[in-house]
């Protein structure tokens, strides 16, 4: 067989983060074409183009500064050129853009083509919540894979031990794919239960502004930990209410599941920003653009989704930690009563669940 060529659609600190991990694995194996071709979103920095920087000095000066990529990571600023002629697709690009990068991408899809996305959040769809996967799926006619897992970028780019999950229904396709990804130090199991390791990433992220609340409340570690229980429990409660399988509980034990909601709520971006939106009563977009160096934060816009899906289903008190979330985000509820959605948690939900 003909080595698989391999396109990776975004170039922010993840997907530069992964590029430093597939540049090099593809070097080691005869399965995969040796040249790696990147989207960069063009940007100029200091008066160059971000491209011309990444395959000259082979660094992401913007989104992941201080780690040297694979020389066989080639910045390609053309969408349409990137993907042509890829076997393999790695999307890990901001949520909001999925739908369009796709759209230009769909005509230059090769036949038997396949994709994972690593892309943590969810869209709007006609009858509510949309899976990026199937966004995906729909738009492009391939089979699609999902990676999440507690992955920090720059902790990953610096080569420190984490693990991840990979929801893939077919088995071949997730040997290719951690054969890819993995390393010594970035340890993939494989799961069938796609939906819920993607729906997973998803969630997480609206917890985690829950617990940059309490940081910014000055609650203490015993209050973020039952934001950490409940959000947890609301999460699974979810799944089950959303996903077209069954659900397994053993998924939430995985990389996916509970470690990807504790490093989130302690380490991410969404935390970060919630914690500041409480402490300078600044909104969530002026903090999005003061803080995050271009990148987009999830947890609130998910939590309007999620909401969206309870209110048509009549199921908002029964989940009061995302509903929180959303209605202090967007509707002007005081931050200072996110501690009622703890104090008055349903105690029947861990039995229900």
């Amino acid at each position: 067989m003909p080595p698989l060529k391999v396109c990776i659609v975004g170039s922010g600190n993840w997907g530069s983060g992964i590029a430093k991990i597939i540049g090099k694995n593809i070097q080691k194996s005869n399965r995969f074409d040796p040249i790696v071709k990147m989207w960069v979103f063009e940007e100029i920095i200091n008066g160059r183009k971000l491209t011309e920087i990444i395959n000259k000095e082979h660094e992401n000066v913007k989104y992941l500064p201080g780690h040297k990529l694979p020389k066989n990571v080639v910045a390609v600023p053309d969408v349409v050129e990137a993907s042509t002629g890829a076997d393999i697709f790695i999307f890990v690009i901001p949520h909001q853009f999925i739908t369009r990068i796709c759209d230009q991408i769909a005509s230059h899809i090769k036949p038997g083509a396949i994709g994972i996305s690593l892309i943590k959040g969810v869209d709007e769809g006609v009858e509510g919540l949309k899976l990026i996967s199937d966004i995906i799926r729909e738009k492009l006619k391939i089979d699609v894979s999902v990676l999440m897992g507690a992955n920090i970028a720059n902790e990953v780019a610096e080569d420190k031990f984490c693990e991840t999950t990979i929801g893939c229904k077919n088995e071949k396709h997730g040997q290719i794919f951690k054969e890819l990804m993995q390393t010594p130090n970035f340890r993939i199991t494989v799961v069938d239960d796609c939906d819920t390791v993607e729906i997973c990433g998803a969630l997480k992220n609206i917890v985690a502004v829950g617990a940059g609340f309490c940081d910014g409340l000055d609650f203490g570690d015993n209050t973020k930990a039952a934001v950490i229980r409940l959000g947890l429990m609301e999460m699974v409660a979810f799944a089950k209410l959303f996903c077209r399988g069954p659900v397994s509980i053993a998924t939430f034990l995985e990389s996916c599941g509970v470690a990807d909601l504790i490093t989130t709520c302690y380490g991410g971006r969404n935390r970060k920003v919630a914690e500041a939106f409480v402490r300078t009563g600044k909104s969530i977009e002026e903090l999005e653009r003061e803080m995050l160096n271009g990148q987009k934060l999830q947890g609130p816009q998910t939590s309007a989704e999620v909401y969206k899906i309870l209110k048509q289903k009549n199921m908002v008190e029964k989940f009061p930690l995302f509903s929180t979330v959303y209605q202090i985000c967007y509707e002007g509820r005081l931050v200072q009563e996110f501690i009622s959605c703890l104090q008055n948690h349903p105690e029947h939900m861990v039995k229900s669940l």
